[in-house]
């Protein structure tokens, strides 16, 4: 091909703009339903379906390398951010941080209001560790047991479990969720977490008044075999010193974030002031042991599998799952966007369904909603919806936080909804109960899109690029100028 030929580059056909979309469905629902394997190498072949449609509709190699390379910039804050939690999470739990919260968090377990306070619990240590999974796989399964000793009913009980799991996981800046949605719409971990504050907390609230309505109505004896939870009471505080001192890393780092602190500074506090506490409190906590904690995570060696499992985690490696994912996905984005293949297909579905801000809300929830059914997996489900519209939020003057809002409320929790994504799979068979039994009763994931996209309509969960929320006469302007288009 002369240089003259390869300088020409046409617009790309709806098939060919689908094509790398229908592989990277494809590749991801054999390697994840079939395999059973990671979705990082099959997005990958996607990425390659990209690049080599790129390359047909006239892209030298240098610009497809290019578009790659810039997709990847546009993560590289959240990659940061991912890498200075995980090594927060470390020195939280090596320093006491983390035991502290949990075990102050058991405390407000009691029989008569047992699924009020499993959602409490689980929403505490979610946001804790950042982690839905963990919280289902130990303390989860530490309250079904209880629940079975009660008489309550488990699926009310698994409800609940993920309710509090996936409210403290959503909310949470150390998750790998949240920051990829941020990642992905192009915003900051702190403009998103309190940007979504309020369809969250409306959605929250409903669902502690939910479980509340009905562990009254169920009710509850008094007497429990409350053993599961007391077993991990006292690991944690035969393997830390527990205090309500070593909370204080906690409130400084909402307190940066309410006070407007940027993200990497005000995580960076946490991890200091969590350090400097762990050394004056806990016996093997060292500044050789935070280093390693900080890289490697922190291991947990109680003998209980439950508390083992909860508080073996974090460090700089235990985030390289997540930075793959969005390093991976952003090449796919990048391509995508550069090329204009995404252009073809957004214009398409928007032509049809989008009349203003509202109805892009609309479709970006639905997208993930698809996405988690046709390519099961969560990240997926933030990722490619993130890729298709951030470049049409922006067009039409919203903020990146409208989409990073759309994508945590839609694509990261109703992902436990659907038997056979990945996350239906791993509750399923950790707690021992289907989709079909737990779904309805886990509240907060399936009414946190629709609590979402009312508020998106009444203005609430849309926000102009100067970041005030559309309503009224912004409102009216907005859709008018979408409606335009």
């Amino acid at each position: 091909m002369n240089a003259e030929n390869r300088d020409f580059v046409r617009a790309p056909k709806m098939g060919e703009a689908l094509l790398p979309l229908f592989i990277l469905v494809a590749s991801l629902s054999l390697g994840i339903i079939v395999y059973k394997v990671d979705p990082q190498v099959p997005m990958f072949l996607g990425v390659t379906a990209a690049a080599a449609v790129a390359l047909r509709i006239g892209y030298p190699w240098e610009k497809v390398e290019g578009m790659m390379i810039g997709g990847i910039v546009k993560a590289l804050q959240s990659i940061m951010i991912l890498l200075i939690i995980g090594i927060l999470i470390g020195v939280w739990l090596n320093a006491g941080v983390v035991p502290s919260m949990i075990f102050y968090g058991l405390k407000v377990l009691r029989p008569g209001y047992f699924l009020t306070a499993a959602v409490l619990i689980c929403s505490v240590t979610s946001l804790a560790t950042g982690s839905s999974w963990g919280t289902v796989g130990t303390i989860g399964v530490a309250l079904m047991g209880i629940s079975a000793g009660l008489g309550i009913d488990p699926a009310m009980t698994a409800g609940a479990i993920l309710s509090g799991a996936y409210f403290g996981d959503k909310t949470s800046p150390m998750s790998d969720s949240t920051n990829l949605a941020a990642a992905m719409a192009g915003c900051d971990i702190v403009s998103h977490v309190k940007f979504m504050l309020l369809p969250t907390g409306v959605t929250y609230g409903l669902t502690l008044v939910f479980f509340t309505v009905l562990g009254a109505v169920k009710g509850a004896g008094s007497a429990a075999d409350m053993s599961s939870v007391g077993a991990i009471s006292s690991a944690i505080e035969e393997m830390f010193t527990v205090s309500p001192l070593l909370l204080l890393p906690i409130v400084l780092v909402i307190a940066a974030i309410a006070l407007k602190v940027p993200a990497i500074p005000g995580l960076v506090l946490g991890v200091i002031s969590g350090g400097i506490l762990g050394m004056a409190t806990q016996k093997g906590c060292t500044l050789g042991t935070l280093f390693d904690c900080g890289l490697y995570g922190f291991r947990c060696e109680s003998g209980i599998e439950a508390i083992d499992s909860l508080l073996t985690t974090g460090g700089i490696m235990g985030m390289m799952y997540a930075v793959s994912m969005a390093i991976i996905a952003m090449m796919f984005s990048g391509i995508m966007t550069g090329t204009g293949m995404l252009s073809v297909i957004v214009s398409a579905l928007k032509k049809r369904f989008v009349k203003g801000p509202a109805s892009l809300v609309a479709l970006t929830e639905a997208s993930c909603v698809l996405s988690n059914m046709i390519m099961p997996d969560q990240y997926i489900a933030i990722v490619v919806p993130g890729s298709m519209y951030s470049e049409e939020y922006r067009r039409i003057g919203l903020h990146p936080v409208s989409l990073s809002n759309a994508l945590d409320s839609a694509g990261a929790v109703t992902s436990a909804l659907v038997p056979w994504n990945t996350c239906g799979v791993y509750i399923s068979s950790v707690l021992g109960l289907g989709v079909a039994s737990y779904g309805v009763y886990s509240v907060f994931n399936w009414s946190m899109p629709i609590v979402s996209l009312v508020m998106a309509y009444m203005g609430l969960t849309v926000c102009g690029s100067d970041r005030s929320r559309l309503w009224g006469a912004q409102k009216k302007k907005a859709n008018a100028a979408g409606s335009a288009d």
